[in-house]
């Protein structure tokens, strides 16, 4: 018989507050985290949705002492992780069992700026290895980073290797900031937006970058303590090899990864009650998902794309949203894709308009990446 695995506990740091509750209470009220940023000079601010920093710092003195275990030479981004991971550890002991794994896309690649040598901390490996360290994790970080469908990547890796024996319960953490590097890829690839994106509506331009962590636990073992758990029933990620930046036209990796996990999930299409959907605001994003939702009859189920809210926070987009979308099932209320008007698809999907009560037991999860890469999960609530 299959060990069944369970999501028990979750924390974010975002634009929009730095746990959960604040999160939810501004997605209720509709606030978005973007707004216009001056971040590369020479050029005209833009849209995103970003941390600030003054606030950040301000938090994570109030909770971490400043020469505690070397938290003075934290960068930016290694802040934003020891606040959120920070409230986990700290309810869920870790053991000789416990895996820590860190999904993030570029990591501490602000580092680069003006040096001519790597420093140690621009390396993924090392990243992880100093957030484990710091805890006090006992075993080998395990980095997923795999452009933007690793935070839904994560949560697989975390549930397939519980499964497998190697450990008894995970931490999985993901990030990554806005950085000048990172606004040049996509300002290359002329898709960022000129306003706050519109996923899904015809009138959309183009994406909005976002940052943020986020953190959740994995066990295979509950306890009466649990305040609630998310069963993950299935998950898989395909790659469309279509191109090094577009998605496949007819979603074919998207397709593929929902149908293996509804399949290991053992859940029909008519059984899921939310999509919580990647939707970037872009055309042929936002296209190839439509697809791909209608070749598994998903089209009626109700759907949103949390971009708007946060931007596309990169290797933490997945874990957010994933987090956003329990809190959803657990508060019994979806809450609308922001800026949504008018379909802007070749083929029809049930977008959510405006906060409206639901009973949300199965959620389908999606993500999908630069170099063809798309993820699906599918979590049930207990």
């Amino acid at each position: 018989m299959r060990t069944e695995i369970y999501i028990t506990d979750y924390n974010c740091v975002t634009p929009l507050g730095f746990d959960v509750s604040s999160n939810w209470n501004a997605l209720l009220e509709g606030k978005s985290g973007v707004t216009l940023h001056k971040i590369i000079e020479n050029q005209e601010p833009f849209y995103a949705s970003m941390i600030d920093s003054e606030k950040l710092n301000e938090e994570f003195n109030r909770i971490f002492d400043r020469i505690q275990n070397g938290t003075q030479d934290s960068t930016r981004l290694e802040k934003m992780f020891l606040l959120s991971l920070k409230p986990l550890v700290e309810k869920h002991p870790i053991s000789e069992d416990t895996a820590f794994i860190l999904s993030t896309t570029k990591g501490n690649i602000s580092l680069l700026k003006n040096q001519t040598n790597l420093p140690e901390g621009v390396f993924l490996s090392s990243l992880a290895q100093k957030i484990a360290d710091f805890f006090g994790f006992k075993t080998k970080p395990i980095v997923v980073s795999n452009a933007c469908v690793s935070g839904v990547m994560a949560i697989a890796v975390a549930k397939n290797m519980i499964q497998a024996g190697k450990y008894k319960d995970a931490v999985v953490i993901a990030g990554d900031e806005i950085s000048e590097f990172v606004i040049s890829g996509f300002n290359s690839f002329q898709a960022i937006g000129t306003e706050i994106c519109k996923p899904y509506d015809k009138n959309r331009d183009g994406i909005n970058i976002g940052e943020a962590t986020a953190a959740v636990y994995i066990t295979s073992e509950l306890n009466q303590n649990e305040i609630f758990s998310f069963k993950i029933l299935g998950d898989s990620a395909i790659n469309d090899a279509n191109h090094i930046s577009g998605p496949s036209r007819t979603g074919d990796g998207l397709f593929s990864s929902i149908k293996n996990a509804m399949t290991e999930a053992q859940v029909l299409s008519e059984n899921i009650d939310f999509i919580s959907a990647h939707g970037t605001a872009t055309i042929y994003n936002d296209e190839m998902e439509a697809i791909a939702f209608n070749r598994m009859n998903l089209q009626n189920v109700p759907l949103n794309s949390l971009k708007a809210y946060y931007g596309h926070c990169l290797g933490a987009s997945g874990l957010l949203e994933s987090i956003i979308s329990m809190e959803s099932a657990l508060k019994n209320t979806l809450i609308p894709s922001k800026n949504f008007k008018e379909t802007g698809t070749s083929q029809p999907l049930n977008i959510i308009k405006e906060n409206q009560p639901a009973e949300i037991k199965y959620i389908l999860k999606t993500a999908s990446g630069f170099g063809g890469c798309n993820a699906a999960i599918v979590l049930e609530k207990c």
